[in-house]
């Protein structure tokens, strides 16, 4: 995973959108995955966001409902599947953070969430979102900035989500993370004292090239003329994770290979998804068939 090219000014930037935090005690870390192993999966959400896999069960929430996966504002209060788990519940209180939302979140293998920024809906007050890892493969990185990053098991790490950032599993088995979205305050800014990222943990991606790029483009219109049409689509988003593309450059090929084949619609949706998940705008356009 690592790269030996990886300057110490290259690694200070990613530091300040994804970095760890500090180690977690073995013992800990493993009653807290055994919980997390058999747990409910709970729900498929933010579908325009992902390629399908992303799975959420939430553990503190507004409502106490763990297939409630609505982020937002204020003090939550255990679901009923945290009360189901006191190591993890005996973790979070031990990590004395103010809270906001806590939750699994599983990706399986061959699944995606495209490039997206977080928080966009949310008021402008100090928040974190801290992850850790329970279950990873080598397979499994978080894209930002033309880098992959490899959340290693055995950390917590803190991601800044207003960062635009993808993540994949390719090879699998399932990346089974808990994510906490938490409050500036004193116990985060001692816990947050120390952050760090290591060359080990990080991988530059090749820029592409203009050959490449036609090429990724021939090949998808190729697919969708087939009828194959949402396969083309992902063999392109699936570039921001190869190479280091401007931001939103994925929706970009998108939208270009379905202006190419003359469908407007379809390209303006891809815009306008585009500015969605970048958090540019409220809401993307109705997808056109």
């Amino acid at each position: 995973m690592g790269s030996g090219t990886v300057s110490e000014q290259v690694l200070t930037g990613l530091a300040g959108q994804v970095a760890r935090l500090g180690d977690i005690e073995p013992a800990v870390l493993d009653a807290v995955r055994a919980e997390a192993v058999l747990a409910d999966r709970g729900v498929v959400a933010y579908g325009d966001y992902q390629s399908g896999g992303w799975w959420t069960a939430s553990l503190l929430n507004h409502s106490g409902d763990h297939s409630d996966t609505v982020i937002g504002d204020g003090r939550p209060r255990p679901t009923g599947l945290l009360e189901q788990m006191p190591a993890t519940g005996a973790f979070l209180e031990s990590l004395g953070l103010d809270f906001m939302y806590v939750r699994l979140a599983r990706l399986e293998a061959n699944s995606y969430l495209w490039e997206h920024r977080d928080y966009a809906e949310l008021r402008e007050i100090g928040r974190h979102r801290l992850h850790i890892p329970l279950v990873t493969n080598p397979s499994s990185v978080l894209v930002t900035a033309g880098a992959q990053v490899h959340l290693a098991a055995g950390a917590l790490w803190r991601l800044t989500p207003t960062v635009a950032h993808g993540v994949r599993n390719v090879t699998g088995p399932d990346r089974l993370h808990l994510i906490a979205d938490v409050y500036t305050d004193d116990a985060y800014d001692q816990l947050a004292t120390h952050t760090r990222l290591a060359p080990g943990d990080v991988r530059l991606l090749p820029e592409l090239e203009p050959a490449g790029r036609q090429q990724l483009l021939v090949h998808a219109r190729s697919m969708a003329d087939l009828g194959f049409k949402r396969a083309a689509e992902h063999h392109l988003l699936h570039a921001y994770f190869d190479y280091a593309l401007p931001e939103g450059g994925a929706y970009e090929l998108v939208a270009e290979m379905y202006a190419r084949r003359g469908n407007r619609d379809r390209a303006a949706w891809w815009t306008n998804t585009a500015t969605h998940l970048l958090a540019r705008e409220t809401a993307p356009a109705r997808r056109p068939q």
